[in-house]
């Protein structure tokens, strides 16, 4: 169908993954096209995406293979000039010819092509067709969003010509937007998810982008919309946030009629759930717990009244194996005023009389906390604990986005610092709380966002956290993925008299608080990460070398992000590193027998 692609300004834009030898041995290789096809299936679209301008990366593979092999992809980094450029395309099978939408750009613009939501039962082997969300091959709808993300706009193109006809929404916002799917009714109306009020809610908007008004409002946040049952005029969708008393995270089902009136709790009570639908909304199955609750799992009707009760898991053999649930509990933030929500894991054979040191796991965000809602192993966590520690873990404002978009934004602007002053905060008022807690000996650890978080909190609060262990992290913002670190901590959009646009960038970094550091700290990474790149780990290294400081260092050879089958061996290299600098046992052998089967290989 098409001949004129080129390296890295093709149809289909080939991913990380693969050394530059494997590249070779694919080049032939055929892929599914990305593609969204029209409902009678005469045109189809695609973003095609170029990045021919765009900079390398390398990461060596050094094992398992004959020699080392290079790896070489193409990374967008923040604040740089060349940035990858997107294009939406429709091609016409009548005719043979492909025609670009028309739109005249904002700089460095995403762009996608919106899709109708087509029904897959969850786990199903369909293949999953992406179709447009117009009823007919003559229009395309498509979104494009800033590069600082401060603006959104649904647009709606002529399929033939790629002439833009008009636009139907425009959000605008001074932090970074979030999308969500649009869902479309019959008779051209349309479902679209906005924050634009402070709190995730539904609007209800015409063809011609008239506002005909918002299904839901208050201080809670829509997760997604589920489904729509026009012949109910019934939408269907999770939220969290907006039973009182609750934990806002807990995600609830909930039911609304097309006209905003007769909201509906449909699956009232005090636990975090999951539901997926029956393709006509008539029925719903919905998995609920807590942290310190068993898993059950049922079927409601549209009414939310229980059908059938479907399995209560069965925990009595993790019962008797000696498993305790965590503790959930809430602290205030360093403000004195926001609640806060976390998990506390004590070891198994816990002393009520015994002093334990404290050491939390932590995610930043934006994007999710570190925190579990439902029940979960957690054998990490878990495992910590049972060598005589507390181990909690806690959310900090600039966290997850299931509360309000001030919670949610809170660190824009400062990436670095905005969320240790809450860990901190809450460590202190635990110890207040129970006195088998000891405040001198805390630690601190996690993996990517929360490596660069452990080391910071380090580095900012030295007297207090005493040991961190920080596994690939982004210490250096300005060399992580645009996408992340221009959206999260913010790009400025400068235009000059000419007109013409650049973008300024500028971020903290944790290199320069190197200094700083007075207690234990473990640094880590893969080798051939090429999402944070060990770059970032280098640099920080560098940094406390120079400095003068003594630290400990740690490379997982041949390991990607989130180190893969090396990850127990973490999880072991970790839990030795708190039991020697917080409980004062350096005495280990050689073999970690829990990984060898508990029969020691040394001679």
């Amino acid at each position: 169908l098409t001949e004129d692609g080129v390296e890295h300004y093709g149809w289909y834009n080939v991913g990380r993954g693969d050394t530059d030898d494997e590249k070779e041995e694919k080049v032939d290789d055929r892929r599914r096209a990305p593609i969204s096809w029209s409902k009678d299936s005469r045109r189809f679209a695609l973003v095609r995406s170029d990045q021919r301008e765009v900079d390398e990366l390398w990461v060596i593979h050094s094992v398992g293979n004959d020699r080392p092999e290079l790896e070489t992809y193409k990374y967008d980094m923040p604040g740089e000039e060349n940035v990858t450029q997107n294009e939406v395309w429709i091609y016409d099978l009548e005719t043979r010819e492909t025609v670009q939408v028309d739109d005249d750009p904002w700089k460095d613009q995403s762009m996608s092509v919106l899709s109708d939501q087509q029904f897959v039962y969850p786990d199903s082997d369909e293949p999953r067709r992406s179709v447009w969300l117009s009823d007919d091959s003559d229009e395309l709808w498509f979104m494009r969003l800033s590069r600082d993300r401060h603006r959104t706009d649904v647009i709606v193109a002529d399929a033939a010509t790629g002439e833009v006809l008009r636009t139907v929404v425009e959000d605008r916002m001074n932090t970074y937007m979030e999308t969500a799917p649009i869902v479309k009714l019959a008779g051209g109306d349309f479902l679209w998810w906005s924050e634009r009020d402070g709190w995730a809610h539904i609007y209800r908007y015409g063809a011609d982008g008239t506002v005909r008004g918002r299904l839901t409002e208050g201080p809670f946040s829509v997760q997604s919309i589920l489904g729509v049952d026009e012949s109910t005029g019934s939408v269907f969708f999770m939220a969290a946030g907006r039973e009182e008393g609750q934990d806002p995270y807990y995600q609830h089902l909930y039911r609304v009629g097309l006209d905003g009136s007769g909201l509906r709790l449909m699956n009232p009570g005090e636990f975090d759930s999951r539901v997926s639908s029956s393709e006509s909304r008539g029925f719903f199955v919905e998995n609920h717990s807590r942290v310190n609750t068993v898993p059950t799992s049922r079927v409601l009707n549209a009414r939310g009244d229980v059908v059938v009760e479907l399995e209560e898991a069965d925990f009595s053999q993790l019962m008797a194996a000696g498993y305790q649930f965590p503790e959930p509990f809430t602290v205030k933030a360093d403000d004195g005023i926001t609640d806060l929500y976390g998990v506390m894991y004590r070891p198994f054979d816990f002393d009520s009389t015994a002093v334990y040191p404290i050491v939390e796991y932590v995610y930043p965000g934006p994007q999710t906390e570190s925190v579990s809602k439902a029940f979960s192993t957690n054998r990490y966590e878990v495992g910590l604990a049972q060598f005589g520690m507390v181990v909690i873990t806690i959310g900090n404002r600039g966290g997850h986005p299931s509360r309000s978009k001030w919670y949610h934004n809170y660190g824009y602007g400062n990436l670095r610092d905005y969320g240790l002053a809450d860990k901190k905060a809450a460590a202190e008022q635990l110890a207040d709380r129970h006195d088998f807690i000891d405040l001198q000996r805390v630690g601190i650890y996690g993996h990517s966002g929360g490596g660069f978080m452990s080391t910071a909190a380090m580095l900012v609060y030295p007297d207090f956290f005493k040991v961190a262990v920080s596994s690939a992290g982004n210490h250096q913002n300005d060399i992580y993925n645009r996408w992340w670190s221009e959206t999260h901590h913010g790009v400025k959009e400068v235009v000059d008299d000419e007109g013409e646009v650049t973008f300024e960038y500028d971020i903290d970094g944790n290199a320069e608080l190197a200094a700083n550091l007075k207690g234990h700290l473990l640094l880590t990474t893969g080798d051939v990460d090429n999402n944070v790149h060990p770059a970032n780990t280098y640099r920080m290294a560098e940094a406390l070398v120079r400095a003068g400081k003594r630290f400990d260092f740690f490379l997982f050879p041949g390991q990607r992000h989130g180190f893969g089958n090396m990850s127990d061996y973490w999880f072991w290299l970790r839990a030795e590193y708190f039991v020697k600098h917080l409980l004062g046992d350096p005495h280990w052998n050689v073999d970690i027998l829990p990984l060898q089967g508990e029969r020691p290989r040394s001679r």
